[in-house]
């Protein structure tokens, strides 16, 4: 299948998405021409990437003056030592702010390496070459950038958006199933926020998707990245619409920090999870239809997607819980601001509850 092309622009960057198959082995030509071009680059590569997709990458630059740095991708390294640590080889290495930065790895590898980017004479090139499922459909797209700290997930970053992603299909094949759901929890997310034809879609072909089939792979990272270009493209600071990318993931982002960000649990089953209990207290408070609030719970549990938070955590959780949803940094007050569903492309922002509400709430969760 010929490589689909999705241009995004926002006020602070244009670049484009390539989503294909072996892309990496001609990344040189694809940075050419996209009009990227540099002297000197350091590549900040996942260690779990296999050798001989390193190999292509390597053989596509050889022209190019280059550096390895490679990451131990894990939400406990996704922090400033990580940062400090790129930040010491570009300035070792005396690059400039012409020379490129490059990310290949899933989100935590995009998310330090654009942090990183962003703070180098502020403002380093930037590619980003996500190579898991989650970060194609997501974190690669948009901007956000950062690093996790005892007090909560990506509560220091920067929105920098990177010259060009590559989403590369070939990364997909060599990652276990609990990867794939990990991205499919953020592409249901991306058709419940915005497009029910889209979740219709993923209904019909969820098979030919776990599958890694062609073209239903390529239409569902394609149409997942056009919701979020989309959404970016209105409010690239998350002043208002890009707050409903956030569907699920003030749960979500509080059940992984209550378990310590173990493996137990990874970011797109927490967001699935997430999504369930907002889905829930959509429907307890009358603002989600039944029938609809079935059909998303049949589909999460039809495909054996995480569903109940009550096997990851117990009632002496709840105030960890509890304590990590009042830090989510989307709060301005000591109310919990929460993304909830009207109906499937419908969502509501800036839904504040107080901590007794949600204690009742998730309380009922816990034991049901």
């Amino acid at each position: 299948m010929k490589p689909i092309k999705l241009k995004i622009s926002t006020k602070t960057q244009k670049y484009s998405i390539i989503i294909g198959s072996n892309l990496v082995s001609n990344i040189s030509k694809i940075t050419k021409n996209n009009s990227i071009n540099f002297k000197k680059c350091l590549l900040v590569i996942d260690k779990n990437i296999s050798k001989k997709i390193i190999s292509k990458i390597k053989k596509s630059l050889n022209k190019t003056n280059l550096y390895v740095h490679f990451f131990n991708a894990s939400e406990i390294n996704k922090n400033q030592n990580s940062v400090s640590k790129i930040l010491d080889i570009l300035l070792k290495k005396n690059f400039s702010r012409d020379d490129c930065l490059i990310s290949i790895g899933g989100g935590i590898t995009g998310d330090i390496s654009g942090f990183a980017a962003s703070l180098f004479k502020r403002g380093l090139k930037f590619i980003n070459v996500p190579t898991t499922l989650l970060s194609q459909v997501d974190s690669s797209i948009g901007g956000k950038t950062g690093v996790n700290t005892k007090y909560g997930k990506n509560l220091i970053g920067s929105f920098y958006q990177p010259n060009l992603v590559i989403s590369d299909i070939q990364f997909l094949e060599t990652l276990p199933k609990r990867e794939i759901i990990c991205g499919y929890g953020e592409i249901l997310k991306h058709s419940l926020i915005a497009n029910k034809s889209f979740y219709n879609f993923l209904n019909k072909n969820s098979d030919n998707i776990f599958n890694l089939s062609s073209p239903f792979i390529e239409k569902t990272i394609h149409e997942s990245c056009k919701i979020k270009k989309d959404v970016v493209e209105k409010d690239e600071k998350e002043k208002g619409l890009r707050k409903t990318l956030n569907f699920g993931h003030t749960f979500a982002h509080a059940y992984e920090a209550t378990l310590g960000y173990s493996k137990k649990l990874n970011h797109g089953e927490a967001v699935i999870l997430g999504m369930k209990t907002a889905l829930n207290f959509s429907l307890k408070h009358k603002l989600l239809k039944k029938t609809e609030h079935n059909s998303i719970i049949n589909h999460i549990t039809k495909l054996g997607l995480p569903s109940k938070i009550n096997k990851f955590f117990n009632l002496r959780d709840l105030n960890k819980i509890l304590s990590f949803m009042l830090k989510d940094k989307k709060n301005h007050s000591d109310k919990i601001s929460l993304v909830l569903l009207k109906k499937i492309g419908s969502p509501i922002i800036n839904k504040e509850y107080s901590k007794k509400a949600l204690a009742i709430f998730l309380k009922n969760e816990l034991t049901n």
